[in-house]
């Protein structure tokens, strides 16, 4: 097939389902919507924590094991002391 001819035996689909072509960019348009939307909304809290943090200074974030597991025992913390 020529290329011409895929173009309008598809405008030709297109005009004869108006409302499922209708339907169909619309859910595109609302799925590209969301797509960046929620990327924003990651982006914008990922700023906002780090930003968070950085105000805190340096040095000043400490990290605990709260609990640990050997062989299949778990201990929290405090435990075997």
């Amino acid at each position: 097939m020529r290329f011409g001819s895929t173009f309008k035996i598809a405008f030709r689909a297109l005009r004869r389902n108006k409302l499922r072509s209708a339907l169909t960019a619309l859910g595109i348009i609302i799925g590209v919507g969301a797509v960046i939307a929620m990327v924003g909304i990651g982006n914008g809290a990922k700023a906002q924590v780090e930003s968070q943090i950085a105000s805190l200074g340096e040095n000043l974030i400490l990290v605990f094991s709260v609990s640990t597991t050997a062989s299949g025992i778990r201990a929290g913390e405090g435990r075997g002391r």
